[in-house]
């Protein structure tokens, strides 16, 4: 599994121009699936996704995670940074994780997400969205399990 996150100042998504997960201050993670990604690998990236030090402190240095300061954070899927870019003119989906196993551990990373922090948005997967965000730095990462 691979998040590419985005520490933010708010974000929301939209799908048809109705708004379906919005946070303030937290993280925006665009999650790509990949084939054999199993949950301990989605139970792993939400352990990081949580823990993981980007929020800067009294001093102004990134100590704090998500749970430190009690931010929120928004899942969104995204299939195409799973993609293979690295020959050619255009990307190959071979690298990323069939549909139906897709929605599985994104919908099992979400649940597990709402079970232990709050507050917790999210995308739809296989829609169509429109992501809005104000990044705050910008501090942007890219996880992978």
């Amino acid at each position: 599994m691979k998040a590419l996150i985005q520490r933010v100042r708010q974000a929301k998504v939209e799908v048809g121009g109705e708004v379906v997960g919005a946070i303030d201050q937290g993280l925006l993670a665009l999650v790509a699936v990949e084939p054999g990604d199993t949950r301990e690998h989605a139970d792993k990236l939400l352990h990081k996704l949580l823990n993981y030090r980007v929020f800067s402190d009294e001093q102004g240095k990134m100590n704090l995670s998500l749970k430190d300061c009690a931010g929120g954070l928004l899942l969104v899927s995204q299939f195409t940074l799973a993609a293979d870019t690295r020959s050619g003119m255009r990307p190959s989906f071979s690298t990323a994780a069939p549909p139906a196993l897709g929605a599985e551990l994104f919908a099992y990373l979400l649940a597990q997400a709402q079970a232990v922090h709050d507050p917790v948005g999210s995308g739809r997967f296989g829609a169509d969205m429109q992501v809005h965000l104000v990044n705050d730095g910008p501090v942007t990462f890219l996880l992978q399990i």
